[in-house]
């Protein structure tokens, strides 16, 4: 079996409190984007993990779709071995959910290659205990995320046919980092009113991580100015990597960027 994980963007990200756990309370709007890894699954004689395309960092044992393929086999103790082969084409680390997504889609292709005929509501809870943007893909449509990410309520927004570029510098941002350079706040603007009126998002849906990231890193502030000047209607980094995107009415050119940097250009 063969899917496609997808990538995802943040329309607006508050940090609205510190949680007691170590995690912040967020309140964003999550949009899936075209941008695909690729996953198969096939069974096998003993589990195993296979990674192709970009390398990624880390000791393999750690990576999410191996964590999510334990923890379903500790409540199916039956389930049969599987290969996992992954082909990486999304960046890491760059705000984009590519991990989140795969760990996500692996669990959905098991529940339909193992019968087991599990809700979107269970799968879901499986997905938080593998990280908080997990859960946004079980139905990998438009969501406002609250709670550490994992509370999700349907949101009427239509971006198909729009025109969408990412642009990634290459520079890693760790979570620590991120979250350093922000204080909790409530939001000024009700998101859901922002999100219905697409003349307000340019001033009013902001992603509280740019205040710190855009000052420490001028290349990401550079980044988005270009996207305004091709005429996106709206530009902003996505969660709390370095990728910028810009989210434009008609197709693109994204242009020349120096050596290095990753460009993605698609369709909604």
């Amino acid at each position: 079996m063969v899917h496609f994980p997808n990538a995802k963007i943040n329309l607006g990200l508050s940090i609205t409190g510190k949680r007691k756990d170590g995690y912040h309370d967020i309140s964003t709007c999550m949009v899936p984007v075209p941008l695909q890894d690729a996953l198969e699954i096939t069974f096998a004689d003993k589990t195993s993990f296979k990674s192709t395309g970009l390398p990624i960092p880390g000791q393999e044992k750690d990576n999410l779709i191996l964590k999510a393929f334990k923890l379903m086999r500790k409540d199916f103790n039956d389930l049969p071995h599987v290969h996992f082969h992954l082909h990486k084409a999304i960046p890491m680390g760059a705000g984009l959910g590519g991990g989140s997504a795969d760990a996500a889609f692996a669990l959905t292709m098991m529940n339909s290659m193992f019968d087991l005929h599990l809700e979107n509501w269970f799968l879901e809870d499986y997905a938080a205990q593998v990280g908080s943007d997990c859960p946004f893909f079980i139905e990998n449509s438009p969501k406002i995320a609250t709670g550490r990410g994992e509370i999700l309520e349907d949101i009427n927004i239509d971006l198909k046919g729009y025109h969408i570029i990412l642009i990634n510098p290459n520079i890693h941002i760790g979570t620590k980092e991120a979250y350093a350079g922000v204080t909790p706040k409530h939001p000024e603007f009700d998101l859901r009113e922002t999100i219905a009126d697409r003349s307000l998002w340019k001033d009013r849906l902001v992603n509280d991580f740019e205040a710190s990231i855009l000052g420490k890193h001028p290349e990401i502030t550079q980044i988005k100015e270009k996207l305004y000047e091709k005429g996106a209607f709206y530009a902003a980094m996505s969660g709390s990597g370095s990728t910028v995107f810009g989210l434009f009415e008609e197709e693109t050119n994204p242009g020349k960027w120096p050596e290095g940097y990753f460009t993605f250009v698609g369709k909604l």
